[in-house]
């Protein structure tokens, strides 16, 4: 099954020097729901990922899929 790598994605999210707010604002979701889905409480959609893609610049696929389609 699928999941989301939190440690990558927290990580990218530090480094992008973002507010969890303003990225929640971007994906068009509350904060709660980003953090539900950072921390794989539920699963981000395929537009939503599209979006967490844009705003930190994750432009690599073999990135967005280590990120957004870890195995586990």
């Amino acid at each position: 099954k699928a999941m989301t790598n939190t440690d990558l994605l927290k990580e990218k999210i530090e480094k992008s020097g973002l507010k969890i707010g303003f990225i929640a604002d971007f994906v068009g979701i509350s904060r709660q729901l980003l953090w539900k889905k950072i921390n794989n409480l539920t699963p981000f959609n395929q537009y939503e990922i599209d979006k967490m893609c844009e705003v930190l610049r994750i432009t690599s696929l073999k990135k967005k899929e280590a990120i957004f389609f870890a195995r586990v």
